[in-house]
């Protein structure tokens, strides 16, 4: 038996509390249960019984004597109460889940088997058993752990409670047909019975079955008694044989049927005894000061009693893991925790967990320890509360009178699309911290709570708030809010969130609906709504198809066969008690959309059972059941229903509702509806073969546009009764009008990316579901919907719309009748942001103070409205003992510093100051009063504070931090500043310094900073007599690079023209980029000029020089503070000078520099290549000055592709000595090669040129390969050899001569005789060929085989698998040398088999083998993997391509500047190494590697100390490479001096 979730998931539960006998109880009761279909077969048996059968058999007691009727009648009583105890179990059971499925279902149609009586365990000792009433069910845990609330989505207990509603409705209709007599004799008897159930008389309840419910021995006789004698009095009368049969047979099966439901009711699980845990009394919040007790009680009630286990924190509480802390007691019913010697670690929260077999509940209190800030005595701490002192004055949730959130990192408003997932969430900073107390977070869409479900989640980590979307659905559209409630305090924040529909598989066809709900259920249909969609796929919508699913499958069915357009339907065809989910698709005639979400599970139930199955006990059943007794009631035909009307009326289908007759019996009623058309009296039947249980129903297929009337009869088995009163007339069609165009489209502007829409609500409109809104480009036609989701008021933001852009909008309304027709379209809007006054400045404060004026400096409104800042107005007023005076003006014109001298006023007099901005949309609200400044001469020495202190360029480790200088530089002049930070969060004794010395300039770029932290910064001013007072405060920042931050690029163009580039993606249309250096303007500067359009900008140096050294930043204004710089320093100027010379006077890039080479024919070639030529580029070709052309002495050729440039003369004539020049121009770029040949270098190129030429001439003929030679054979005979063109046949000579004469040898090798000789000359090579062999290559796997020599007239072929081999540039054959060969590249599989080489002679095919399957193959391709991996590494290892010489000599004090060129794939780490030592750089030795492809080595004022062994190190994944060079320093005067040296030395050694 498994646990339940809540003791699944607690490790301290313990399996002890079941014990033994409890177990085995429990499984005695599943195999019984498992075993046993009693109570289904009673509940059938017990229904199947007709009304004329009950009639029978109260004829048949009719007929019988008083007495004995009566005595049958007072045990007939009995029973009947037995079996309505057994009915009312079974329901309650039923109600609880105690249905078993299985048994309901499959075993209807099973017949009764007799079951053995079984003891039952008890857990009672003897004697409690006897002080127990004799009716009363002792409670055990019975192991069932589900029970059914309300209508669930599981299939088994969607069962379980149908199947358990019909049993019971059965069971009570199968008792109405029952007649009881309301006899003296049977009251008399059936109150003693009931007062025997009280008494203590065992000995009758162990008699029979139904003593169990608590009968008496005496009556047990006596109802033998009356039974004997009324089957004496049927014997003596005369009956035929038919009719005793018939009359055994009817007893014999109530008898049956009794003790069936006896059975059932003794075998009926006692779970529902048992009750869950609930508190009475929960335990309530504290709050206590440090070293005082503090106690948590409750009350709890459940059966069986509750363990209660006590939390903190959520962490079990362990009593002896801290001794005499805690102490827990439970005493009847009463449960403690006590904690002793309260500390500030005990300020949480504690929960009290009740667990019992029925379930687990909890409740929360808060502990709150306060500790006294100060010295104070114990023994008053502990005297009492009217002993503390007053300013004891503390929140239940600590110290802070108030609690400050902020929500930082906000989600925005966020636009997703159906089927995606989505987050929102923002960090939540919450002022003072409490330690172990948690906000309260609760997120809202359109001001409802959300509940986490399988559609949303929510997360709260401890500071980030988190709402996720597991799959988006136009649902899930609207105004999403976070609220965060600490204590009594709480802030919230919301965004929109629109959800576009899903791109359709069909494309024109309409979105998917929304919103499908359930508007009523009972037994008979169910009413679903939903919304209609904003897009209709570019034709309107024909209307709707309703899906159902029953819960627990997956077998979807169409509800209905004719799409209705009506946004409501009925959907019929239910059956009772289960539940079912529903969708709704769209369809227009390009075909069918996508399904809506699904609905929330629904019960074909009336509302009145669906509530009883929701009811819960409020106490453990006694067992006692109360029977009343009524009059009988057989035979009654029920009355006509009331109130019939007509509650919905459409075009597809009309709704009736009614009330049941007052008259009908016990008995359950059905009803037939009737219908006519207006103005006849022909009623029809509608529901015929089906009828209807709910006193409400739907009827279909009704003609559009005619009138009806309609009735409604009741029936029973009695009959049939009278028609209801007809209902007025209805004509079928839609009651519910379409709603009317809404009107006075009126759009206004919001943000750079939004406008708010406005319009005048549709008049008249009745069950407005919303409005959808479009929005155009004016000038486009084509429109998009602003939401998917109506939205209902009067106004809406359409967002996601394009800064600049003109737009247009139109809105309709929307309900169940279906779309409005389109309003008119507004007037066209530009997309920026409105433009509102300014937010008050603040931070006043009084720079400097004389007699009769003072100074005073504010900080700028946070929010500027939208628009620049034109100005401020100050006014003050005088405070005399504290109380102020009247408000004046202090300047008439508006001021544009942030910082104004007030004159005229009084010396010695205390003034207050407020201040207001002003921009084009008007004066803002003025600031917050100012403290109190007095008038007076200020005679300090020191300086002032700085002011106007302001952050830019924000980034996650820096900022730059910008002041002005103080107004009051006291006695002498300010010399420097000193600028200190802090956490925001730190106390103020943790301000630091961040330069030692005082710094001149009036900015500061601040380093080093924590990612995520918040700082605040400070800046002192200091001069000869001191440092002043800081100023105010600036921030708090949050050190973050904000996402789609950019920076200012340095770019040379092809003319070498210098400039400092910069983007902005978030700019406003009135946003503008304001250049400086150093931070100072630098609009008017001749130096440089500024070109700005759109959201670039450009700085452009016209002459870059040693004047232009600085920190060059843009910011760009009515921005979040979006800037960034650019520093140009000595190093960074002679970086770009020399790049900008290089653009201005570019080269092109040679691979090989001019050479000459023979070819085969004696043609001399010239030829060079370059790295990249364009199609524009050109050549000229220079011999000894002088330009030469094509001819037919001279042959160029270019290959652009390659960079190859080629000239070819035909042969080298004496005249052609000289020197040889290319020169090349590419666009701007040139470059030249000079080859010289001259002397005894042309001579010799001559004279090769000319050796060639003759080879080639004598080849043309006859001619030997290989000269003439001899040979010394085994015998002692010389052989004279020699070896000729294989493809040339003629006739052969060979002489021999000496002195003494000569001789001659002819050979004819032409025709059949040269054939021959090839022939064998093949086979001899085919036989030499040796066994093919494998090898892996890092492009495939070859297979080859060696011959001793290859002629072409030997023919190769290959085959594999006995196929002959197709070749391609995968599989390709061929000969290097002596090798031939057959290569694979890219090896697959299929490429396994059996592959041969055959040698055809002419004659005779020679074939050699290899098998490349199995072990050959796997080690050939994981060769094959090894060398390719190693290719590829080779490929892309890190190397230095060149630029770094071997040796650098240098003069001391020089600046060396070397360039070097690397690659790799990833690009290369580069380090750099001095005399094998690692090499950093600093400001002597600056070393650079940019763009992964160039690195720059820059010694400024070289010395000899920088002689020595350098060497630059690049490495990758694939692998690393040095280069190393040698930089030798010398100094001229030592030189010079050595030189002298050594000439003296020369001269002594002359004389």
């Amino acid at each position: 038996m498994s646990l339940p979730f809540y003791q699944r998931s607690h490790q301290h539960y313990d399996l002890s509390y079941r014990n033994k006998d409890l177990r085995t109880t429990v499984s005695h009761y599943q195999r019984e249960k498992k075993r046993s279909a009693i109570y289904t077969q009673g509940s059938t048996a017990y229904s199947s019984r007709s009304s004329a059968a009950h009639r029978q058999e109260s004829e048949a007691f009719r007929q019988a004597s008083a007495s004995s009727f009566q005595q049958q009648a007072s045990q007939y009583a009995l029973s009947s109460e037995v079996s309505r105890k057994a009915a009312s179990a079974y329901d309650y059971g039923s109600s609880h889940g105690l249905t078993d499925s299985s048994l309901l279902l499959d075993d209807y149609s099973s017949k009764l088997s007799p079951k053995p009586k079984r003891a039952k365990h008890s857990l009672l000792s003897g004697e409690e058993k006897e002080n127990l009433p004799s009716d009363y069910m002792v409670p055990i845990f019975s192991g069932r752990q589900k029970h059914v609330s309300g209508i669930t989505d599981t299939e088994e207990e969607r069962i379980k409670e149908a199947a358990a509603y019909i049993a019971q409705r059965n069971l009570l209709a199968s008792e109405e047909g029952i007649t009881t007599s309301k006899q003296s004799t049977a009251s008399k008897q059936t109150t003693a019975s009931k007062q025997s159930m009280a008494s203590k008389q065992s000995t009758a309840s162990k008699q029979s079955m139904a003593s169990r419910q608590s009968t008496a021995s005496r009556q047990s006789v006596v109802s033998k008694q009356a039974t004997s004698a009324l089957q004496q009095e049927v014997t003596s009368e005369k009956k035929s044989r038919k009719v005793v049969i018939r009359e055994k047979a009817e007893h014999l099966s109530l008898r049956k049927t009794l003790e069936e439901t006896e059975t059932y009711h003794a075998k009926l699980n006692e779970d529902h005894l048992l009750h869950a845990p609930e508190f009475i009394i929960k335990p309530r919040s504290h709050t206590v000061w440090e070293k005082e007790n503090v106690k948590l009680h409750c009350s709890i009630a459940g059966w069986p009693e509750p363990r209660v286990t006590w939390y903190k924190n959520q962490v079990p509480i362990n009593v002896h893991a801290n001794p005499g802390k805690y102490i827990i007691e439970s005493r009847y019913g009463m449960h403690t925790l006590e904690i002793n010697a309260c500390d500030f670690e005990d300020t949480a929260q504690y929960r009290a967990s009740a667990m019992n077999v029925k379930g687990e509940l909890s409740a929360y209190a808060s502990v709150v320890v306060k500790r006294y800030k100060g010295e104070f005595d114990e023994t008053r701490f502990h005297a009492g509360a009217s002993t503390m002192p007053l300013s004891f004055g503390v929140t239940p949730y600590g110290y802070a009178s108030r609690f400050e959130i902020h929500f930082d990192d906000k989600f925005d408003v966020s636009f997703g699309r159906e089927g995606e997932t989505m987050s929102l969430g923002c960090r939540v900073v919450i002022t003072p911290e409490i330690k172990h107390f948690q906000p309260e977070i609760q997120w809202y869409r359109n001001g409802v709570p959300l509940s986490p479900s399988k559609w949303v989640q929510t997360l709260w980590s401890g500071e980030r708030a988190t709402l996720t979307f597991s799959h988006l659905n136009k649902e899930d559209e609207g105004l999403y809010t976070i609220r965060v409630r600490m204590g009594e305090y709480y802030e919230q924040y919301s965004a929109y969130v629109f959800v576009r529909d899903a791109d359709a598989e069909i494309e024109g066809a309409p979105a998917a609906p929304l919103d499908v709900k359930c508007l009523e259920a009972n037994k008979d249909y169910i009413i679903i709504s939903w919304k209609q969609p904003a897009v209709d796929g570019g034709s309107p919508i024909l209307g709707y198809f309703i899906d159902k699913c029953e819960v627990g499958t997956d077998s979807w069915s169409q509800c209905n066969d004719t799409p209705v357009k009506f946004a409501r339907f009925p959907v019929t065809g239910l059956i009772e008690g289960r539940s079912y989910i529903f969708r709704v698709r769209a369809v227009n005639k390009t075909g069918i959309g996508f399904p809506s979400r699904v609905s929330e599970p629904v019960a074909a139930l009336d509302p009145a059972e669906k509530a009883r199955l929701k009811s819960r006990p409020s106490a453990p059943w006694t067992g006692q059941i109360i029977v009343t007794e009524e009059e009988p009631s057989e035979g009654i035909v029920p009355g006509p229903p009331t109130d019939l009307s007509v509650t919905e009326a459409t075009r597809s289908y009309v709704v009736l509702s009614w009330k049941p007759p007052g008259q009908r019996g016990h008995e359950g009623i059905m009803y037939f509806v009737e219908k006519c058309e207006a103005g006849t009296e022909n009623w029809q039947r509608v529901n015929t073969e089906l009828p209807v249980k709910s006193p409400r129903f739907a009827l279909f297929d009704l003609a559009e546009g005619k009138s009806y009337c309609f009735r409604v009869r009741c029936s029973n088995s009695a009959g049939v009764g009278e028609p209801s009163e007809a209902t007025e007339v209805t004509v079928v069609g839609d009651k519910l009008d379409i709603p009317k165009a809404p009107g006075k489209i009126i759009p206004s502007r919001n943000t750079d990316t939004s406008v708010v829409v406005s319009w005048e609500e549709s008049k008249d409109a009745k069950e407005l579901v919303g409005y959808y809104i479009e929005a155009s480009v004016a000038g486009s036609g084509k429109w998009e919907p602003c939401n998917n989701n109506p939205v209902k008021g009067s106004r809406f933001t359409c967002h996601g719309l394009v800064t600049g852009q003109s737009y247009i909008f139109r809105v309709r309304a929307v309900n169940a009748a279906g779309l409005s027709e389109y309003s008119q379209d507004s007037e066209a809007i530009e997309v920026k942001a409105a433009i509102a006054p300014p937010s008050p400045p603040c931070d006043i404060t009084c720079l400097e103070s004389f007699r009769d004026s003072m100074v005073l400096g504010w900080k700028q409104p946070d929010k500027i409205g939208g628009a620049e800042i034109t100005g401020y107005y100050v006014n003050y007023r005088e405070v005399i003992d504290g109380v102020p005076g009247k408000w004046r003006e202090a300047n008439v014109k508006a001021v544009s510093e942030e910082a104004y001298k007030i004159s005229n006023l009084k010396e010695n007099m205390v003034y207050q100051f407020q201040v207001a901005a002003m921009n084009m949309a008007g004066l803002g609200a003025p600031s917050a009063v100012s403290e109190c400044f007095k008038c007076e001469e200020w005679t300090i020495a020191v300086p002032g504070p700085p002011h106007s202190l302001k952050c830019s360029e924000v980034r996650k480790d820096s900022l730059v931090l910008q002041w002005k200088p103080p107004v009051h530089s006291g006695r002498t002049p300010v010399t420097g500043y000193f600028v200190d930070l802090k956490e925001a969060k730190a106390k103020e004794d943790q301000w630091r310094g961040l330069n030692e010395a005082a710094i001149k300039n009036v900015y500061l770029k601040v380093r080093g900073l924590k990612e995520g932290v918040s700082y605040v910064f400070r800046v002192r001013a200091i001069n000869q007599a001191g440092v002043g007072k800081p100023s105010d405060l600036a921030g708090p920042v949050v050190a973050e690079t904000r996402p789609g931050t950019k920076e200012v690029v340095v770019n040379v163009d092809d003319d070498g023209v210098i400039s400092l580039n910069f983007e902005c993606d978030k700019m406003t249309p009135k946003s503008e980029f304001s250049w400086s250096k150093d931070y100072v303007s630098t609009e008017d500067s001749p130096r440089s000029e500024v070109e700005s359009k759109g959201n670039k900008t450009k700085m452009t140096f016209k002459d870059l020089g040693m004047d232009d050294l600085g920190i060059y930043s843009c910011d760009v204004t009515d921005t979040d503070g979006i800037a960034s710089s650019y520093l140009i320093d000595e190093e960074e100027l002679k970086r770009l000078l020399a790049l900008s010379h290089e653009h201005k006077f570019p080269t092109v890039p040679v691979k090989s520099e001019l050479a000459v080479e023979i070819l085969e024919k004696g043609q001399v070639r010239f030829w060079m290549q370059a790295e990249k030529l364009s199609g524009n580029a050109k050549v000229n070709y220079i011999f000894n000055e002088k330009e030469i052309f094509e001819g037919p002495k001279y042959k160029m050729h270019i290959d652009r592709n390659t960079g190859i440039i080629e000239m070819f003369m035909e042969k080298l004539q004496d005249e052609d000595e000289g020197t040889y020049t290319f020169q090349l121009q590419d666009g701007k770029a040139t470059n030249h090669s000079t080859v010289v040949l001259v002397g005894d270098v042309f001579k010799k190129l001559q004279k090769e040129a000319e050796f060639q030429r003759q080879e080639w001439i004598r080849k043309q003929g006859p001619h030997f390969v290989e000269y003439l030679s001899w040979e010394v054979t085994g015998e002692c005979n010389v052989l004279l050899k020699c070896k000729f063109s294989k493809k040339d046949a003629g006739i052969y000579e060979v002489i021999l001569k000496d002195d003494r004469g000569k001789d001659k040898s002819r050979l004819k090798l032409v025709d059949e005789a040269f054939k021959e000789l090839m022939t064998e000359v093949c086979k001899k090579i085919a036989l030499s060929a040796t066994d093919l062999k494998i090898q892996s290559t890092a492009e495939g796997i070859r297979l080859y085989s060696f011959v001793t020599y290859y002629v072409e007239d030997l023919k190769v072929n290959w085959s594999h698998n006995g196929s002959a081999i197709r070749y391609s540039d995968r599989v390709k054959t061929g000969v290097t040398g002596e090798q031939i060969w057959l290569q694979i590249n890219e090896p697959t599989p299929n490429d396994k088999g059996k592959y041969v080489m055959e040698l055809f002679d002419g004659k005779t095919g020679h074939q050699k083998t290899v098998d490349l399957s199995g072990q050959a193959y796997d080690e050939a391709y994981a060769e094959f993997q090894r060398l390719k991996q190693a290719a590829i590494a080779e490929k892309n290892r890190a190397r230095v391509l060149g630029g770094l010489p071997d040796v650098v000599t240098i003069q001391e004090g020089k600046a060396l500047n070397l360039t070097c060129n690397v690659w790799g794939d990833p690009p290369p780490e580069v380090s750099w190494l001095k005399n094998e030592k690692a090499l950093a750089s600093d400001d002597h030795c600056n070393l650079k590697f940019e763009a992964g492809k160039t690195a720059y080595f820059t010694i400024n004022g070289v010395s000899t100390a920088d002689s020595g062994k350098y060497g630059l190190v690049v490495k990758n994944k694939y692998g690393s490479e040095t280069s190393d060079f040698t930089v030798s320093v010398f100094i001229p005067e030592e030189e010079a001096r050595m030189a002298a040296l050594e000439s003296l030395k020369g001269g002594k050694k002359a004389k």
